[in-house]
């Protein structure tokens, strides 16, 4: 299939420097893809998403007003089909983990290359999670501990931090993606096909209501269902 004949994603940008906003639409729109609007801080960057639905925002963490954090938690409530990537100048960021908790997909350094900038929109696009879950567990370990909870009731999409309506085969599936496994790790691990693996992984994303694995590995150590330096 052609670049013509590819689904074209359609991103807002939010930065509050013109000269990276500028370079990103630049990059995005020579590969293909759409940049709908620009923004320079977050509430710019939530009036934007609402007003034109696109499929990904790429958030700078660090704006003026309200940051990237705050627009990605009333992004994610108000415009729950919209994807989310964080870019930051700093690759274990305590905001970042904050981010993928509230059910961001991943995170960006601001040095990205131009075909990880292009590669990473369209992987998000697809439903699956930008960090993979080995990383996405450093992250976790790093920053879980002391994280604080959200309060009942609190604005944005909160994770279901009760395990309950899983089954125990689920539960320990969510663990296993806890710990980083890839679903092909994980059928070798209980020695079942993949398809069945894909099925119990889906079957958790829907009863917890979680976005993609990066979530699930998150989840799986604010349940405790996973302690921080466990088995790699």
């Amino acid at each position: 299939m052609s670049q013509d004949q590819e689904r074209r994603p359609r991103v807002v940008i939010a930065d509050d420097q013109e000269l990276v906003r500028t370079g990103f639409r630049m990059i995005l729109t020579a590969r293909g893809i759409d940049v709908v609007a620009e923004a320079s801080d977050g509430a710019e960057a939530v009036a934007a998403v609402v007003l034109h639905r696109p499929d990904v925002a790429l958030l700078d963490i660090r704006m003026p007003g309200t940051d990237g954090l705050e627009a990605a938690r009333r992004i994610l409530a108000q415009v729950p089909g919209c994807r989310v990537i964080m870019l930051t100048t700093f690759d274990l960021d305590h905001y970042v983990y904050a981010a993928l908790s509230a059910g961001a997909s991943g995170f960006l350094l601001k040095d990205v290359t131009s075909a990880h900038l292009a590669a990473a929109v369209r992987l998000v696009d697809t439903g699956d999670a930008l960090l993979a879950p080995s990383i996405t567990r450093r992250l976790v370990e790093r920053f879980a501990a002391g994280a604080p909870r959200p309060a009942p009731g609190a604005d944005g999409p909160a994770l279901h931090r009760d395990l309950a309506p899983l089954t125990p085969r689920e539960a320990e599936v969510l663990a296993l993606l806890g710990r980083g496994l890839s679903n092909t790790e994980l059928a070798r691990e209980l020695t079942l096909s993949e398809s069945t693996v894909k099925t119990h992984v889906a079957r958790i994303f829907a009863k917890l209501n979680l976005r993609d694995r990066a979530q699930a590995v998150v989840l799986a150590y604010e349940t405790g269902l996973v302690a921080p330096g466990g088995a790699d």
